[in-house]
């Protein structure tokens, strides 16, 4: 068993801050692509990777990682990114070029930045900077290569009005650090067993291949979970200051086009507000997890709109600014909690469902398990037919679909996904 839970626990950098253990990630992607490779009761064809791309690992000469893999929650000095928006623009203005919302480091380009001006003389000594899936492809094949579905995701990276790397990474020299730009089927052949490998794909990305091999006609995917993003992959129109500010963003998808999506912090803002309930009507927390949905508290509670998309915040929940004495139980001030969350889901869903001819949504990850949020939602978007959907490791599904026209010339299975009719209340 090479999955081993005490692996992955996480580290700290030279200053402190949380960050992977790239060392030990790094020896559990070789264990186990060996442990695969050689085991009798499978024949590897092909292998690829999804991971997150929101940082990059800098590798010397040889290959070896010269920075921890910094944390992208990890601060950016103030003073840094007033010097960065000072010499490249203002905040709004490069934020609408890039596709990209103002994040600190989850702008990943900034991470090369800040390295560049804070440790100038480790950086010089890196040869690439690949972003995490691509590295993890670099430990089997050797090969360095940068993939447009993380250089396109929040990263500042590139200029999406000019389709290509903004002005700033070549003014700073960063372009140099950065690997050719491969496609996203690209797979690289390695002498043993004639294995074939993929150069990464970023995850969200992959997520989304399986929806858009297997749906005939436009949607719109809510991915649920810590966050919920809504993405729109039939609208590309260009992002405005009000979008941005909302937090919507680009992505890049695995076919190389821009993809609407507008994020929302609503799984985390579900975990807290059930924490707050269960503190204040002495209840267990499991107990919200077997709360469904029940039409008589609906009723009671009425579904008065929340009237949040005219002075739409996406940080400004509504729940939390509730009085809990209104409440007579936790069970009725759950109900109104996923009536807040939804009312914000739906206000946070229609800024990127603009311009487009979608008519069919489908909610994946884990509010799609939830009853009350997937009624509410039916309910409240009854214009559109709204499917919960069931897909196993989609991430993963979809970085192996990328490159499955390289080695299996068969079709893909028809049946990726299992989707079921939500009816409104």
């Amino acid at each position: 068993d090479v999955c081993s839970s005490d692996l992955f626990l996480e580290i700290k950098d030279e200053e402190g801050f949380p960050c992977e253990n790239l060392e030990s990630l790094s020896q559990w992607i070789l264990s186990s692509y060996q442990t695969w490779k050689n085991n009798i009761a499978f024949e590897v064809k092909a292998v690829n990777f999804s991971a997150y791309g929101a940082s990059f690992v800098l590798i010397d000469q040889n290959g070896k990682p010269v920075f921890p893999l910094y944390n992208y929650l990890k601060p950016i000095a103030q003073k840094i990114q007033d010097s960065f928006y000072r010499e490249y623009g203002d905040k709004q203005k490069f934020a609408v070029e890039t596709a990209s919302p103002v994040l600190g480091s989850l702008n990943s380009g900034l991470q090369l930045y800040r390295l560049k001006i804070e440790k100038d003389e480790e950086f010089q000594k890196a040869t690439y900077a690949l972003h995490l899936p691509q590295y993890l492809s670099y430990l089997i094949t050797k090969e360095a290569s940068s993939d447009m579905t993380s250089i396109g995701c929040h990263t500042a990276l590139w200029d999406f009005q000019k389709n290509k790397y903004h002005a700033w990474v070549s003014k700073e020299d960063v372009v140099e650090k950065l690997a050719p730009i491969e496609t996203c089927d690209k797979v690289f052949s390695i002498e043993e067993g004639n294995i074939l490998i993929g150069k990464g794909i970023h995850d969200s990305s992959a997520a989304l291949i399986p929806y858009l091999k297997s749906m005939r006609e436009p949607f719109l995917l809510i991915s649920t979970g810590t966050w919920c993003i809504s993405i729109n992959p039939f609208n590309n129109a260009p992002l405005t200051k009000d979008e941005l500010e909302k937090d919507c963003l680009f992505y890049i998808s695995f076919q190389g086009k821009p993809v609407k999506a507008a994020r929302l912090f609503a799984g985390n803002e579900h975990d807290i507000q059930i924490k707050r309930l269960a503190d204040y009507f002495q209840v267990d927390i499991e107990k919200f997890k077997s709360i469904g949905f029940n039409p008589r508290l609906i009723e009671k509670l009425n579904l008065v709109e929340n009237n949040v998309e005219k002075d739409f915040n996406p940080h400004e929940f509504i729940f939390s600014k509730r009085n809990l004495d209104q409440f007579d139980n936790a069970e009725l001030a759950y109900h109104q909690l996923m009536i807040d969350i939804v009312d914000m889901q739906i206000a946070s869903t229609k800024l990127v469902l603009n311009h487009s001819a979608v008519k069919n949504i489908f909610v994946d990850g884990g509010f799609s398990n939830n009853e009350l949020f997937i009624r509410l939602l039916a309910s409240k978007m009854h214009m559109f037919h709204v499917y919960s959907a069931k897909i196993s490791q989609a991430s993963a599904l979809g970085a192996a679909i990328a490159i499955h026209d390289s080695w299996n010339p068969n079709p893909l299975h028809t049946e990726l996904i299992k989707i079921n009719h939500v009816h409104p209340i």
